[in-house]
């Protein structure tokens, strides 16, 4: 149990701490959310069908990320490909952080704008700035390693580092998720002092970036096909937003689907067929596994509207969450790299559908009827779901970190976690899709008159839908796809 417990000690060293600050800084996004959450809902006119719809838009950033890493590899900013990204980067998400404090806080630039565009402008913003840092971050994991070591040394340390990367982020959810919840309940007649404090996020990750050290990086020649086509297809998606074409998240899916697809066969080309297959069949796992629909914001609005959860009460929720994690990755950090992909997401689903029971039945009353307070069985659910949410990231990142390929490892990074983030978008239409079929809704009033009524009839159906497809689909794809059986 020891060796167990001191694992991600004896791999830690000081030159991580600095690429270590940037996961921390990414996931330190979190220290907003609850504020956001609450404000959105008693501010903004947008549906639980709206948010699903602008959830599908903030993922496209990260499926371009191809753009961003081919410009890692090959184009230098003011004398760098790595550093002045991140740059760049904290300075999107710090006047994404001023947009927000001027619109929450009604301040007078924004008085003649509709708050609903300033708010999707600043996320989309910020979720840019975050795309571009993060890029650079997976890279700089390749390059802060000692080379001086035998190829499995190197593979160790490249496990360690995802390892050490995925306990940072973490611990940013669970330190600041909890402390910005707190803050948004203290805070709740004046919210612009959360998002004020805020701008520590791009601080952070300004600091890190000044101070990390890498291994010399040669510039790599520009793949016109990745860089170009990419930007084509950034400024299409632009296009179809704005021309509020008919199907336009579905038409850019697919065609983005196909083009990174295609990008990333001829990437991988050149490695041998044994690993190319293996490399293939777990994608199709783990993008299944990714692509499940969640419930939506309807959801959050039940467990304020119904259950009477507060800005407080959803800040232990995020602490208890993830401290959980925290504690669970530690203590899987000595086995996590030799776990079957397989094996894990099997159990990763029936865990995460048997851990989605009790919200199924305080829908229906139950925990009442067996004398259990609502609060208490959520503070039991998250502490128990915590951990398993991390594993297969962990997995699939060592496993991309460990196949990079020299000169093109912004790109690969990229392209795979364009794949990866093309799941989370799947997932986003289909969320969209069930609250199409499903009608939930808040109550909403314009100046005391009621404009859309409360409504939560619906839920409990859309909870099963979630529920069993989330559970089928996954086990099926899983069992036919081992990679393990190529």
């Amino acid at each position: 149990m020891l060796d167990i417990l001191l694992t991600p000690i004896r791999a830690f060293r000081m030159r991580y701490i600095p690429l270590l600050l940037i996961y921390f800084s990414y996931g330190s996004s979190v220290f907003i959310a609850i504020a956001e959450n609450f404000w959105v809902k008693e501010t903004l006119d947008m549906s639980a069908l709206d948010l699903a719809e602008l959830a599908v838009w903030l993922g496209v950033p990260w499926t371009v990320k191809m753009i961003f890493g081919q410009m890692v590899d090959s184009i230098n900013i003011f004398g760098s490909n790595r550093k002045s990204y991140v740059y760049i980067g904290a300075m999107l998400i710090t006047i994404s952080s001023l947009m927000m404090i001027a619109v929450v806080g009604d301040y007078a630039i924004v008085e003649d704008f509709s708050k609903k565009v300033v708010y999707i402008f600043a996320s989309v913003i910020a979720v840019v700035g975050f795309v571009m840092q993060d890029v650079v971050a997976d890279t700089m994991t390749t390059e802060v390693i000692d080379k001086n070591q035998s190829p499995e040394k190197i593979n160790q340390e490249l496990a360690s580092i995802q390892v050490l990367a995925r306990l940072s982020l973490g611990f940013a959810i669970f330190i600041t998720g909890w402390v910005g919840g707190e803050l948004a309940d203290v805070f709740k007649d004046n919210r612009e002092v959360v998002f004020k404090i805020a701008l520590f996020i791009p601080f952070l990750s300004i600091l890190g970036v000044t101070l990390v050290r890498l291994n010399p990086v040669a510039i790599s020649p520009i793949n016109k096909q990745v860089l170009f086509g990419g930007l084509i297809f950034a400024v299409f998606i632009v296009l179809m937003g704005y021309n509020d074409v008919a199907y336009s998240q579905e038409i850019i899916f697919v065609i983005f689907l196909a083009v990174v697809l295609y990008l990333l066969s001829g990437l991988i080309s050149d490695l041998d067929a044994s690993t190319i297959r293996h490399i293939k069949m777990a994608m199709i796992i783990i993008f299944v596994y990714r692509a499940m629909p969640s419930v939506g914001a309807g959801l959050s609005w039940w467990q304020i509207d119904i259950l009477g959860f507060d800005e407080s009460f959803f800040a232990k929720l995020s602490a208890i969450g993830g401290a959980i994690a925290l504690a669970g990755m530690w203590l899987v950090a000595k086995f996590i790299i030799k776990r079957d992909i397989a094996q894990v997401l099997i159990f990763l689903t029936i865990i995460g559908t048997l851990l989605s029971m009790p919200i199924m039945a305080m829908y229906y009353d139950i925990h009442t009827l067996l004398g259990f307070d609502a609060r208490t069985i959520a503070l039991v659910n998250t502490a128990m779901a915590s951990p398993f949410d991390y594993i297969a990231q962990v997995l699939m990142l060592t496993l991309v970190a460990i196949y990079a390929p020299e000169g093109k490892k912004g790109t690969w990074f990229a392209l795979m976690a364009s794949l990866m983030n093309i799941a989370l978008t799947a997932g986003s239409l289909f969320t969209k899709y069930l609250n199409q079929i499903f009608t939930i809704s808040r109550e909403v009033s314009v100046d005391g008159v009621i404009t859309t009524a409360q409504n939560y009839t619906e839920l409990g159906s859309l909870l099963w839908v979630v529920i069993i497809v989330g559970f089928v689909v996954p086990i099926v794809t899983i069992i036919k796809y081992n990679p393990n059986k190529a």
